[in-house]
């Protein structure tokens, strides 16, 4: 069985949005694009998060996934794949675990030092370009280009570690339609991107329902649709600390499990990103 490696759900998706056809600054973009998420107000409001749905990686490799966040920085991230479950969770503070059965170790194990290292980012519901700056994050506008025929504006930001990524606007409706980074799998970085489809509006801020993601060139990929978003949901602060690890021995899934990355912070239903 190959090693499903469980790194970031931070279903950590924003709803991003392009600018008119004149010329614009980075920072013009950052306010159009929150505005059109609903506003900061809006955003900052929001207390807690939960998104439930499905993942697919491939034939046979399919479950339901759901990711719980609340302020400040709290995270747990469930998915399901042929009928055993990953687990991540984050107390928000320094502390965080991982329960993974696709793995030799099954017992719930302490998150790294890189894996806290990175917790902030996945943790963020508000997304790097709200209060860019003070999150040390520097932003360009790269320029205006085509994607899937359509056009669109490219930011490219960069946070404090220098980890890049880039977002592509639709400069007529408005919202993120890709995002271009890496992901970890494994002990390496592979280039990786999602696309997004089927913007609905929850609670006056809007949302992907559907990210279609990939690793060119290397035949990992992996959809997300989203079944419901709850905005501001009591969520039992039990699911911040250690999981429970199951008490009877672990099924035997059939086949061998797909060699692939459950959703990370640039995959999930924006609000975020």
């Amino acid at each position: 069985m190959a090693v499903m490696k469980i790194k970031s759900f931070c279903f950590a998706v924003v709803l991003f949005i392009p600018l008119s056809a004149s010329a614009q600054t980075a920072d013009e973009i950052v306010t159009k694009v929150l505005a059109a998420r609903g506003g900061v107000s809006r955003i900052k409001a929001v207390h807690s998060q939960r998104i439930s749905g499905t993942i697919n990686f491939g034939p046979g490799a399919d479950g339901p996934f759901l990711v719980e966040l609340e302020r400040p920085g709290k995270m747990h991230i469930e998915v399901t794949v042929q009928g055993q479950t990953l687990v991540r969770s984050y107390d928000g503070k320094s502390t965080g675990w991982i329960l993974n059965p696709f793995i030799e170790n099954k017992t719930v194990q302490p998150m790294t030092a890189e894996d806290i290292s990175n917790i902030s980012d996945e943790s963020d519901f508000d997304g790097p370009l709200v209060d860019y700056k003070q999150k040390g994050n520097l932003i360009a506008l790269v320029g205006k280009e085509d994607v899937d025929g359509k056009p669109a504006y490219r930011l490219k930001l960069t946070n404090k570690k220098g980890d890049m990524r880039n977002y592509f606007f639709d400069a007529e409706s408005f919202r993120l339609i890709k995002w271009e980074g890496t992901r970890k799998v494994g002990d390496r970085d592979v280039p990786w991107e999602s696309v997004f489809h089927d913007y609905r509006e929850v609670d006056g801020l809007q949302f992907a329902f559907e990210i279609d993601s990939d690793a060119p060139g290397t035949g990992q990929a992996q959809k997300i649709i989203a079944d419901k978003i709850e905005v501001n949901p009591q969520i039992d602060e039990s699911h911040f600390g250690k999981p429970v690890a199951p008490t009877g021995p672990p099924a035997d899934a059939p086949g061998d499990s797909p060699d692939a990355t459950p959703p990370s912070s640039s995959d999930k239903p924006p609000s975020r990103k």
